[in-house]
């Protein structure tokens, strides 16, 4: 018998997962707001960085990533930036 999206839920790996999605959403909204605001000091833009960080670091403290990962992966995300945008 399968389990329910409930039951499921009730795993750290499953909770971990849907409130990081979660915070990523809420992200993409605050980074629209922010767009059609012009407003680079939105605060809960800063609030939403802060929380999907969050996210990350217990990513970290499950297991799922460590810190070569990350920095071996925002390595790979600035080469690619200095080819496809001015950032870098």
């Amino acid at each position: 018998m399968s389990k329910s999206n409930t039951e499921l839920l009730k795993t750290k790996f499953m909770q971990l997962m849907v409130i990081t999605m979660e915070e990523c959403g809420e992200l993409i909204q605050e980074c629209s707001k922010s767009m059609r605001r012009n407003d680079e000091n939105h605060q809960p833009l800063k609030d939403e960085i802060g929380d999907v960080y969050c996210m990350i670091q217990l990513c970290k403290e499950y297991g799922i990533i460590d810190q070569k990962m990350l920095d071996e992966r925002v390595e790979y995300k600035k080469n690619k930036l200095k080819k496809w945008s001015n950032l870098i």
